[in-house]
């Protein structure tokens, strides 16, 4: 028979390998709890920066943005050359630059606005407006173009001058400006 030390020194001995089996224990499920976290946390922090890549915001393209104060348009039918400056996405980087041209012109007497692209649809030429014949021309291939966009015959374009929606809010002339693939009987917006 064991005496009373030998039983209080068994249960000392007992006491403490069932501490440290607790302790290796909370040990196992810290780590467990650990590494199950880090499992949850790399997928989601991954979902995160894709959720938030500012090249996947988009840029101002294909919405209506600002181009003109409604009193640099007078309405003599004559059209006036205005550059399309819109925020674009580089990386990381936001900055505000000339995307582009449009011509605007107002009809006497008329209110509507018309609005055309200054891209040429046949090569992507900026097409010039000549106000001694009063005609739209193409550098690139001597084409012409009417007042309206028409194409003035013999043209190698493959279509009129590209319009494009705008309207004037307040005291500004807003234009929806889009990019057409060239070369193309049928107008499609670059995606």
């Amino acid at each position: 028979m064991a005496t009373p030390s030998q039983r209080a020194g068994g249960e000392t001995s007992a006491a403490s390998s069932s501490g440290g089996t607790d302790r290796r224990g909370f040990l196992a499920k810290a780590m467990a709890l650990a590494c199950g976290g880090v499992a949850v946390l790399v997928p989601l922090a991954s979902g995160l920066v894709v959720l938030l890549d500012p090249l996947r915001r988009g840029n101002a393209l294909g919405k209506l943005i600002p181009v003109a104060p409604a009193g640099a348009l007078p309405d003599d039918g004559k059209p006036r050359e205005f550059p399309v400056i819109a925020e674009r996405v580089d990386a990381w980087n936001r900055s505000t630059q000339p995307v582009g041209a449009v011509y605007l012109r107002r009809t006497p007497g008329e209110s509507k606005i018309e609005c055309l692209s200054a891209i040429c649809p046949h090569a992507g030429c900026f097409i010039n407006y000549d106000a001694s014949a009063d005609v739209f021309k193409c550098p690139c291939h001597n084409s012409e173009c009417a007042l309206d966009g028409a194409i003035i015959e013999p043209s190698p374009s493959p279509r009129p001058m590209d319009s494009l929606q705008c309207r004037q809010d307040g005291d500004e002339i807003l234009v929806k400006f889009e990019e057409f693939y060239c070369g193309r009987a049928d107008k499609v917006v670059k995606g």
